[in-house]
């Protein structure tokens, strides 16, 4: 794998809570400069981003129920379309947690499907989020048949919040569960190129990191060294 291959896989994220003057902008020449996939932010600075990253190549990906997933079906429906009209191209939703656990399997296929048919109308990419570290084996299965049926483009190990992120043998169980058509997103605790090819070899085919940069640094360096 070359540099522009693993770039085009990271998702350059910027979703700590605080920010200092001119984080924004340096996360966004970092994108655009590595040509990451995209910058992963809150939907308050999706418009922020698009002005940045236009003309680079790079998208905006928008957190939507962001990071506990306890929001409204109508709530998240709202929360994804205001976030496709400011200019969005990828939208990463958390699925509702408790209502899974529950067994309230539809609330979350509604989640699920809501945010596809927006994200098609919009022509942009739907990812749905499921935090492997409080799901049973059975429950990560049921929500990428949910997500498989439902048509969405990936599932998403974690939020990066929760008190674990992504393990190989969760995005190996996520890529088994929806075969090859869809994509899968190890995030969480990826911050190293050896862990990011990690999940590449189990089956990720994107990885949300906010150490995209030190990531491609290690390549290069592993380059100039050979």
């Amino acid at each position: 794998m070359n540099a522009e291959e693993l770039a085009g896989m990271i998702d350059h994220t910027f979703l700590r809570p605080f920010r200092l003057p001119g984080d924004i902008e340096r996360h966004c020449e970092e994108a655009a400069r590595y040509r990451f996939a995209i910058v992963a932010i809150h939907p308050a600075e999706v418009e922020t981003c698009v002005r940045l990253l236009r003309g680079t190549g790079v998208g905006t990906g928008a957190a939507v129920g962001f990071p506990l997933g306890q929001n409204t079906v109508e709530t998240k429906a709202f929360e994804t379309a205001d976030a496709l009209d400011r200019g969005a191209a990828e939208i990463d939703t958390v699925i509702n947690i408790r209502a899974l656990q529950a067994g309230c399997t539809e609330l979350v296929r509604m989640e699920i499907a809501n945010m596809v048919r927006l994200c098609r109308e919009h022509r942009a990419i739907s990812k749905v989020i499921l935090e492997t570290c409080y799901l049973s084996q059975s429950e990560k299965v049921t929500v990428c048949r949910l997500a498989c049926a439902e048509g969405a483009d990936f599932v998403k190990t974690s939020t990066g919040f929760g008190p674990a992120g992504a393990q190989i043998e969760d995005v190996a169980l996520l890529r088994r569960s929806v075969g090859p058509n869809v994509g899968v997103k190890a995030a969480g605790g990826v911050r190293n190129l050896k862990a990011a090819l990690a999940m590449l070899g189990a089956g990720a085919t994107r990885i949300g990191t906010s150490r995209g940069v030190e990531i491609m640094r290690e390549l290069e360096h592993i380059g100039v060294m050979a």
